[in-house]
């Protein structure tokens, strides 16, 4: 058969195909305020409202509750307890049956949930939820983790990673050092914060819109609060306005409350929580005491260390069991110790149930690694950097190449990554400069830091490392697309559609992403771990792969050709010596029944970990990443700012350099405000005192680094076979802010001579780093004078 068409434009290259920089799918929406969220879709009529009524102590027996005054409030339609929930009265996500909808007997945290007002409006739910009456015996809580005493009380299991004798071998170091470290929470600060909004269907079925990153989780919670299957339960996601993990289960009681009411009351019902509620009642970041314990050579290279990492967990497990487990696997950061012991302490604290966070327990833990680098570099009078340098990883079968849980690092690019920053940043030479300026300076103090990262890239729960995507061609050759993975800013979706793209060379502009649903795509894991892309990108090729082999085989017997001469080119495939268009393929294959529908699936390959030995390969692979930052600080008040910083961060294979590029100045941001600016605050009582703008300090856009250097690392490639040899960038570029809380100690300790570390705390608030140099002047003042009298003795 001739279709010869010579005449069909050929482009060199698709648009947008992967490794390109291409926008955000929804960046003009965002800018526009056209992209709609949840809050955002139109009502049906006699669409309700709900609130939450939150308990006013932090521990102790509920006596009485009377909600009668709630009942009879102007637009009340009805109030919800523990007795009208169908099902389960439980939405822990590990499944242990310790976070209640509504609690019956007892409160355990100053906020929590206790009741659900449901009216006609918005304002009158609120109004009536503060008239209900409850009398407590209300009992000494347990706010923080030195108030939990000798035996505390966890709230799930602690794991212990152990190599090596590392108690001998701080015995016989040369040189021994310990210390504690604080390490701040943080709260999640989303734009969007949480919401849900639910419509009753016929028979049993319910359709929930969420603002939730873990769709599958929150289709499981409602079905089983309302007794039902989770047949009957769809889960809607467009897009979320930001949620860092604080959407990975904390919004699991929002969207069964709405269930719940809806299926009593027969209508649709939505829930928005006031930011302060929002803040009250959800959990964050979790905070950690770092104990450590380092013996270490004259070089500064670590023979031995022991950590402990005690967590304020909350009132319930929540995910602090992986989170707790995931510091450990981070607390050697870029750095291979020859004998270590980790132990992690998940505590139970009368505080809300503190939960996923951007790094998921790795940042605390890399920052009470990157201490004991600091202690011993101070301890040795030497730069950090040449403490780092001494103790990195080194390349494979060098016997310097092995993690606290016994992976071999089969990738590093720690000495190039670093080499090429210190170059690039011109770090020595400023160094020296800046030194030599705090020598004269008497005010203002500067310092500088050079900081890696090394983050492994899997989830740590082996069986959450699937996806699956579900890909249509339709009859004109555009492609719609759906995949597990939700949208919270990310630009997850257009990474997503970028493969699909590619896979069948077509034009960007020609694939539709939709809303991720569970009724497309089933059983689905979280968009957490930095793994939304790896995932879900695999799985959407696969798809597109399946439907591209079925054109192959239709055009081969179609027009007679082999299959080796059948080429996808840009929306083009050339068939032996014809050119035909994408779409009239597609066309043609439909006249011939062949199916244009696919789904996909991926499961990351060569992981596996075993919690109890402490053993495994829990990771795909790592990423890396350098940064380096300078900062000044006025001793006189502690105030501080960031005047540059430089990275070079490692995306593999970039999919789309703009979003990655974006997702590394983001989370740097936003780690710079966790260590030094964001402070969570409880009073004796157990109130969240931060919790709201006026209380809670996020980084400002004056903020930023004044110059602000982001290079990526384009000449890496992930050895590993992920989609288009990228690799993770979520999660990662959030540890690269180490290098700002550095700095600042850095010229902290310039008021002693560099001769003590400033041991300080995080967030290093203004407050925080005025009491450091006043610790560190008296101390080398006495130091002054003991060398004083020793000498005139």
């Amino acid at each position: 058969m001739d279709k010869r068409n010579d005449d069909l434009p050929l482009k060199e290259a698709i648009e947008g195909g992967t490794h390109t920089p291409r926008q955000h799918d929804s960046a003009h929406k965002h800018v526009a305020g056209t992209a709609d969220y949840t809050d955002d879709m139109m009502e049906p009529i006699g669409t309700l409202h709900a609130c939450l009524g939150l308990s006013t102590i932090a521990c102790g027996r509920i006596l009485s509750v009377d909600l009668d005054p709630v009942r009879t409030a102007p637009g009340v339609v009805g109030v919800l307890t523990a007795d009208d929930v169908p099902g389960l009265n439980d939405v822990s996500p590990t499944g242990k049956g310790d976070e209640p909808i509504f609690p019956r007997d007892r409160v355990d945290f100053h906020g929590q949930p206790l009741f659900a007002v449901v009216a006609e409006t918005r304002g009158a739910a609120r109004k009536a939820a503060k008239l209900a009456k409850i009398d407590y015996a209300e009992e000494t809580p347990v706010i923080d983790v030195l108030d939990a005493g000798e035996d505390p009380r966890l709230v799930t299991d602690g794991m212990t990673l152990s190599r090596g004798d590392s108690e001998a071998a701080i015995e016989g170091a040369a040189n021994r050092l310990s210390g504690t470290m604080r390490i701040g929470g943080q709260d999640h600060f989303y734009l969007e914060g949480q919401i849900a909004f639910a419509i009753p269907g016929e028979d049993r079925d319910m359709t929930v819109w969420s603002s939730t990153q873990h769709p599958s989780e929150v289709q499981h919670m409602v079905a089983q609060a309302l007794d039902v299957p989770s047949n009957a339960v769809t889960i809607q996601v467009r897009r979320m306005g930001g949620a860092f993990g604080g959407k990975e289960t904390q919004g699991n009681l929002f969207a069964v409350v709405t269930a719940i009411a809806a299926r009593r009351f027969r209508r649709a019902v939505k829930i928005r929580p006031d930011r302060d509620d929002d803040m009250i009642a959800t959990g964050k970041r979790h905070d950690f005491l770092c104990d450590y314990e380092v013996g270490f050579d004259e070089t500064g290279r670590i023979e031995g260390v022991d950590f402990t990492y005690v967590a304020r967990c909350g009132y319930s497990a929540d995910l602090s069991g992986p989170v707790t487990d995931r510091a450990l696997f981070h607390c050697d950061n870029a750095y291979y110790y020859p004998a270590v012991t980790a132990v992690s302490a998940p505590l139970f604290t009368n505080t809300v149930s503190n939960t996923a966070f951007r790094g998921f327990g790795g940042p605390q833990g890399l920052v009470g690694g990157e201490r004991v680098i600091e202690e011993i570099a101070y301890a040795l009078g030497k730069d950090t950097l040449e403490v780092r340098r001494a103790n990195f990883y080194g390349e494979t079968g060098s016997g310097r190449d092995v993690t606290p849980y016994y992976q071999t690092v089969e990738d590093n690019i720690l000495d190039r990554i670093t080499d090429e920053l210190e170059a690039s940043s011109d770090y020595q030479a400023r160094r020296a400069e800046i030194v030599e300026f705090n020598r004269t300076s008497r005010v203002i103090k500067r310092g500088i830091a050079l900081t890696p990262v090394k983050f492994g890239i899997s989830f740590t729960a082996t069986h959450f490392n699937q996806a699956g995507a579900l890909v249509h061609v339709y009859t004109d050759g555009s492609v719609h697309l759906n995949h597990g993975g939700t949208e919270m800013g990310q630009g997850l979706n257009t990474k997503v559609a970028q493969v699909v793209a590619e896979t069948f060379q077509i034009d960007l502009d020609h694939v539709k992403i939709t809303a991720t649903t569970t009724g497309k795509v089933p059983n689905t894991s979280a968009t957490a771990a930095s793994s939304g892309a790896d995932l879900n990108g695999m799985a959407a090729q696969a798809a597109a792969e399946t439907i591209r082999q079925r054109l192959m085989d239709f055009a081969s017997d179609f027009y007679e050709v082999p299959e080796h001469q059948i080429e996808f080119l840009p929306n083009v495939v050339r068939i032996g010596n014809q050119r035909v268009a994408f779409a009239e393929l597609v066309q043609e294959a439909y006249v011939a029944r062949v199916q244009l529908s696919a789904t996909g699936f991926y499961k990351t390959p060569k992981i596996h970990w075993d919690r109890d030995a402490g053993k495994g390969r829990p990771f795909f692979y790592f990423a890396y990443g350098a940064s380096c930052s300078e900062v000044a600080i006025d001793t006189l008040t502690g105030e501080y700012h960031v005047e540059r910083t430089d990275i070079l961060h490692d995306c593999g294979h970039s999919l789309n350099p703009a979003l990655d590029r974006g997702q590394i100045e983001g989370g740097f941001v936003q780690g710079m405000g966790w260590l030094t600016t964001e402070e969570l605050w409880w009073d004796d009582k157990g109130r969240l005192r931060t919790h709201a703008p006026s209380t809670y300090k996020i980084p400002l856009a004056s903020d930023r680094p004044k110059i602000f250097n982001v290079t990526l690392a384009d000449w890496s490639k992930n050895r590993e076979a992920t989609v288009r040899r990228s690799k993770a960038v979520g999660e990662p570029p959030f540890m690269l802010a180490v290098s700002v809380f550095e700095a600042i100690s850095h010229a902290v300790a310039s008021v002693a001579d560099y001769r003590e570390c400033p041991r300080l705390d995080a967030p290093a608030t203004p407050e925080r780093v005025l009491m450091a140099v006043e610790r560190l002047k008296a101390s080398a003042r006495e130091t002054t004078e003991n060398e004083a009298s020793h000498v005139q003795s």
